[in-house]
C-alpha cells in the first residue's frame, strides 16, 4: 500500500509528465531508417550493437545498456529506434535538460514496461544526483526511494521490469565516470563519408518520390558536413527548389540554388563558419574559446558542438593549448582562393 502512494506520488511529476515522449520504434520521421539493414554507414557501431541484440533477442534478454557519442546528426537516435524496432518494444524518450530533480528520473523508471528501451537524448546533462538514480538500476533494475524526514525517515526498495537504457550525447567526457562504466556498449560515432551520403541522399529520395542523379546526390553530400541530418535537411531544400521552380524536376543548379539558401557552399562551409575563421585569419595567433564567443556571438558550446569538429577534421583550423589556430586551408578558404599543397 505505502509502495502504491509512493509510485503514484512520483509519476506525477510534472517534469515527465510534460517533457517525456513515449512512442513505437518506427514513428516519427519518414527518412528515418528502421532496421539495420537499412542504416547506411557506421559499420563498425552497426556490427557491434546488431550482435548484442540478435544475442539478447536468442537468450529472451533485454539488450544491454549502451551509450552512443560523437558529433550531433550521426545517427545516435536513429540507432536507439532501429534497437526498439528490431527488438519489437516500444521506446520512451526523453532529454536529459528535462530532468531536474531525482523524481523525474525515478518517475520515467517506474512508467516502463518489460524489457522498452529507455532513451535518454543529452544525457551529460541531467544533474548527478539524477545520475545516482540510474545507479542501481542499470545494475540491479531496482529504485531506493528516501522518504520522510528525520526520525521518521526510511529508505523504500522498488523492483523495476527489465530495461535498456540507451543514452546519447555530443559531450561524453561531461558524463561521471560511474554512469559511463554501467554502459556494457560504449559507441563512438563517426563522420560519415561522401559516398555513403551519396547512398543516403538516394535512399530519402526515393522516400521522397524524387529523382535525384549520383552525381547531383554526391555535390549534396559533399556538402553535408559529413553528417546524415544536415544531407537529408538539403535533400528537403532540393525538392523545395525543385516543386516550386522547376516542376519537381532536379537539376545541377536546383542543388546549387538549394545549397545557397541553405546557407552552405559545396564543401558545407556555413556563414558562421567562415566568420569564425575569418577571425581566426585576421588574428592569425591562437585565439580562445570564449573570445571566439564574443566574437561571433555565437554560443561556446555551439561552436564546440556544431563547428568545431567539422572544421578540425577537414584541416580548416586546428586545436592548441593556447587557443585555435587557422590554417593554409582556413586561410584559402576565407579568401577564396586554393590552398597551396
Amino acid at each position: 500500500m505505502q509502495q502504491t502512494e509512493i509510485k503514484r506520488r512520483v509519476i506525477t511529476t510534472k517534469a515527465v509528465r510534460e517533457r517525456e515522449s513515449e512512442k513505437k520504434a518506427g514513428a516519427g520521421n519518414i527518412l528515418r531508417p528502421e532496421t539495420f539493414d537499412a542504416y547506411i554507414g557506421q559499420a563498425k557501431v552497426k556490427e557491434q550493437v546488431s550482435l548484442a541484440v540478435r544475442s539478447a533477442a536468442i537468450r529472451k534478454a533485454s539488450a544491454p545498456h549502451m551509450l552512443f557519442y560523437g558529433p550531433p546528426g550521426l545517427g545516435k537516435t536513429t540507432m536507439a529506434h532501429i534497437i526498439a524496432s528490431e527488438e519489437d518494444v516500444p521506446i520512451k524518450e526523453i532529454s536529459g535538460p528535462s530532468i531536474e530533480k531525482p523524481g523525474d528520473v525515478a518517475a520515467a523508471l517506474m512508467g516502463l514496461k518489460p524489457k522498452e528501451i529507455f532513451f535518454i537524448d543529452e544525457i551529460h546533462r541531467i544533474p548527478p544526483a539524477c545520475e545516482e538514480v540510474l545507479y542501481s538500476a542499470m545494475e540491479d533494475d531496482y529504485l531506493n526511494i528516501t522518504i520522510g524526514t528525520g526520525e521518521q525517515q526510511r529508505t523504500v526498495h522498488v523492483k523495476l521490469p527489465e530495461f535498456t537504457l540507451i543514452g546519447a550525447t555530443t559531450r561524453a567526457g561531461m558524463l561521471s565516470a560511474p554512469l559511463r562504466d554501467r554502459f556494457s556498449l560504449k559507441c563512438r560515432m563517426e563522420f560519415y563519408t561522401e559516398e555513403e551520403l551519396a547512398e543516403i541522399i538516394k535512399a530519402s529520395a526515393v522516400k521522397l518520390e524524387l529523382d535525384i542523379t549520383d552525381s547531383q546526390a554526391l555535390m549534396a553530400a559533399k556538402a553535408s558536413r559529413g553528417t546524415p541530418r544536415i544531407a537529408n535537411s538539403l535533400l528537403e531544400r532540393i525538392r523545395d527548389v525543385a516543386v516550386v521552380k522547376n516542376k519537381g524536376t532536379v537539376t545541377d543548379d536546383t542543388v546549387k540554388e538549394a545549397l545557397k539558401i541553405a546557407g552552405t557552399d559545396i564543401n558545407g562551409l556555413t556563414v558562421s563558419d567562415m566568420k569564425l575563421l575569418a577571425i581566426l585569419k585576421e588574428a592569425d595567433k591562437p585565439v580562445g574559446l570564449m573570445t571566439l564567443s564574443d566574437m561571433t556571438g555565437e554560443d561556446p558550446g555551439t561552436i564546440e558542438e556544431m563547428q568545431e569538429p567539422y572544421l578540425l577534421k577537414e584541416g580548416y583550423m586546428e586545436k592548441t593549448g593556447r587557443g585555435r589556430l587557422i590554417t593554409n586551408k582556413g586561410k584559402a578558404a576565407v579568401s577564396g582562393k586554393p590552398a597551396r599543397k
